[in-house]
């Protein structure tokens, strides 16, 4: 892989431990702050709503810059914003600082793979795009079990203050190994949404916020649930979610190779179908350790085998706002991720046991299924 791919990987490995490092510390959060586990889940959405709206702003105002210079500054928002939410210990300061944290979330993602797609050798876009996205799936893998260790051992605030430090790192490894590209051909404020008048980039965006928000509502309570629901120990929950995260690496690598040889929407469409199941199969088998285990493990594999299909798909289909088409990707993947920690939350306050999580992701992976479904029948005319 090349140096300029591993410091855009390096960039998404410290994104997925700012973003995916709340799901393993909630209980933490919420005892130090005298909240309910649900109430900490706010912070998920905060985050996602930071993502949301930072995008497409960002990446507006930043569209006639460099491409190199939109990731550093996107960066330091980043440190700022970790550093920030770690030091402080106020709920509703913390809400606008997980905010913060989630500007600069969408905007690298849509610049990242936008560059990674550049340096591609002809024919292996996606495998690009998916060697970007592997620094989230490791931060899932690594990452985010040390940073859960950190938490139940010492505080969750060491935890992202470790992330913030982290940020460093990236800025100076994008800044020494990204070569320099020339900003993207300018077509006016107005011209960049023109693609948006096509449906099928609102097909792609909604199966996103469908399907990724369907596994959402299950994997944003994954602490509480496998250890309430499933058995296992606080302890045994860093080894857990590490084997959450080998399956989001291994699906991310699967994903990449398979939509080169097989295209990106049939790829998605099937992994769509899978989480479907693999939710459902879930709930009903939730007591019993090692189904739970393997579920979990196909589930997360899915989250991160529709990514990098979904962001190529996106970008190819946002022609004249190619930037603002790739950040839309990771706005409709945390808008599913707020709506699916909003939803998943419902059955906990309602006092029902932590797996009824799983079941209004199921409703929503099912409608996500089904467009995509329509969309690679119907409407998909692209070749890769």
């Amino acid at each position: 892989m090349r140096k300029s791919i591993i410091a855009l990987a390096l960039g998404t490995l410290g994104l997925g431990m700012s973003e995916f490092g709340m799901m393993g510390i909630l209980p933490d959060i919420a005892r130090d702050l005298s909240i309910s586990i649900p109430k900490a889940g706010h912070f998920i959405s905060a985050y996602a709503l930071g993502v949301a709206v930072g995008a497409p702003l960002l990446v507006l105002i930043s569209g006639k810059l460099p491409l190199k210079r939109i990731l550093l500054m996107l960066m330091l928002i980043y440190i700022v914003g970790n550093l920030s939410f770690s030091l402080c210990s106020y709920y509703e300061l913390n809400l606008v600082f997980r905010f913060i944290s989630g500007l600069p979330h969408g905007a690298y993602f849509g610049v990242g793979s936008i560059v990674a797609n550049k340096l591609a050798q002809k024919g292996k876009g996606t495998s690009a795009v998916a060697g970007m996205i592997s620094g989230m799936t490791i931060a899932n893998l690594l990452g985010v079990p040390l940073g859960t260790f950190i938490s139940n051992q010492y505080s969750w605030s060491i935890t992202y203050f470790v992330i913030a430090l982290l940020g460093i790192l990236i800025f100076l490894s994008i800044k020494k190994f990204v070569p320099e590209l020339k900003p993207l051909p300018y077509t006016g404020f107005k011209n960049q949404f023109h693609f948006l008048r096509n449906i099928n980039p609102w097909l792609i965006i909604f199966t996103t916020i469908l399907g990724n928000g369907g596994i959402f509502c299950w994997y944003s309570y994954i602490n509480p649930i496998m250890t309430k629901s499933v058995g296992f120990s606080e302890e045994a929950m860093t080894g857990v979610m590490m084997f959450a995260g080998l399956g989001m690496v291994l699906g991310n690598i699967i994903s990449g190779e398979l939509s080169d040889k097989y295209t990106p929407q049939k790829v998605a469409t099937v992994t769509q179908g899978l989480a479907m199941v693999t939710l459902l199969s879930f709930f009903f088998l939730v007591h019993s350790r090692s189904a739970s285990l393997l579920l979990m493990f196909i589930c997360t594999g899915c989250l991160f085998a529709v990514s990098a299909p979904q962001q190529i798909l996106l970008l190819k289909n946002s022609k004249g706002g190619e930037m603002l088409g790739a950040a839309l990707a990771q706005v409709a993947f945390n808008i599913g991720n707020a709506l699916g920690a909003l939803l998943g939350g419902i059955p906990i306050s309602k006092n029902y046991p932590y797996e009824y999580c799983a079941l209004p992701g199921v409703v929503l992976t099912l409608i996500g299924f089904l467009i995509f479904l329509y969309y690679t029948i119907y409407r998909s005319k692209l070749k890769f």
